[in-house]
C-alpha cells in the first residue's frame, strides 16, 4: 500500500517538473522575440524598461498594450528623456509625420503643409504651399521702385589740393647757412617759403608743401680769420 502511494507521489511530482519547464521555455523564447535592448520585459507586454540609451516604444492592440525599445522613434512620434526611462511620445496632431514636441510639428504628412509648428490642408493668404517641401513660405514683396530722374544731373569733379588752395609766389631764396652760421663750413642750407590764401587756410584745405629747402655752397672762410669744417 505505501508503496503504491510512493509512485502515485513521484508522477504527480513527474508532472508537475514537466509543465513548469515548458513553460519556462515558452517564456524564454517570447523574451528573445519581444525583448531585445529590454532591462526588464514581460512576456504578455514586451520591454517594461530599456537601457539608457534607447527609448521605450508603447503601441497598442486592441485591449493589450506592449513596449519596444528602439534607437530611434517612428514616423508620429518624438523622443522624450527622462530620469529613469526614455519614452517614444505619440504627437498630438494626427497629420504630423515628425514632432519636435508634442503641439510643435517638423513636417507634415502628405496633403499637408506646415505653417508655424502646424499642418494645415491650406496655407494661409499671406504664404504660399511649396509641394517639395511641403511647407508655407511667405509670399516676397517685390523691390520698391526707384524714383524717375527729374533730369540730366552732373556732379563736379574732386578739386585737387593744388586747385583748392591759393598760394603766393615762392619767396627769394634765405642765406646759405649752417647751424646758425653763415661762413666757417663748406656746405650749408638754403629756405625758401610761400604763403597760402586767407580762405583756403581758413577752410582747412590739404596744400601742399609751403617750404622748400636745398644745399647750397658756403664760404670757407670767415672773415677775421676764423674756419670751422663741416
Amino acid at each position: 500500500m505505501l508503496w503504491i502511494i510512493f509512485m502515485l507521489l513521484l508522477f504527480i511530482s513527474s508532472m508537475e517538473m514537466l509543465t513548469q519547464n515548458r513553460w519556462k521555455k515558452q517564456v524564454s523564447t517570447g523574451l528573445l522575440e519581444n525583448c531585445t535592448g529590454c532591462v526588464l520585459c514581460s512576456e504578455d507586454n514586451g520591454c517594461i524598461t530599456c537601457h539608457h540609451r534607447l527609448f521605450l516604444l508603447i503601441w497598442r492592440d486592441g485591449i493589450r498594450q506592449y513596449g519596444m525599445c528602439v534607437h530611434t522613434c517612428p514616423p508620429g512620434y518624438f523622443g522624450l528623456r527622462g530620469l529613469e526611462v526614455n519614452r517614444c511620445t505619440r504627437c498630438r496632431s494626427p497629420s504630423c509625420e515628425s514632432c519636435f514636441s508634442r503641439d510643435f510639428c517638423m513636417k507634415c504628412k502628405d496633403k499637408f503643409y506646415l505653417h508655424k509648428g502646424q499642418c494645415l490642408r491650406q496655407c494661409p493668404p499671406s504664404t504660399t504651399a511649396q509641394p517639395g517641401t511641403r511647407e508655407c513660405q511667405g509670399k516676397r514683396r517685390p523691390p520698391p521702385t526707384p524714383p524717375e530722374p527729374r533730369g540730366p544731373q552732373t556732379h563736379p569733379a574732386p578739386l585737387s589740393p593744388a586747385e583748392m588752395c591759393e598760394l603766393g609766389p615762392w619767396s627769394e631764396w634765405s642765406p646759405c647757412t649752417h647751424k646758425g652760421r653763415t661762413c666757417g663750413c663748406k656746405w650749408g642750407l638754403e629756405t625758401r617759403v610761400r604763403e597760402v590764401a586767407g580762405a583756403a587756410r581758413e577752410e582747412g584745405a590739404a596744400c601742399p608743401p609751403q617750404q622748400e629747402t636745398r644745399k647750397c655752397r658756403m664760404r670757407k672762410h670767415c672773415p677775421g680769420g676764423e674756419h670751422h669744417t663741416a
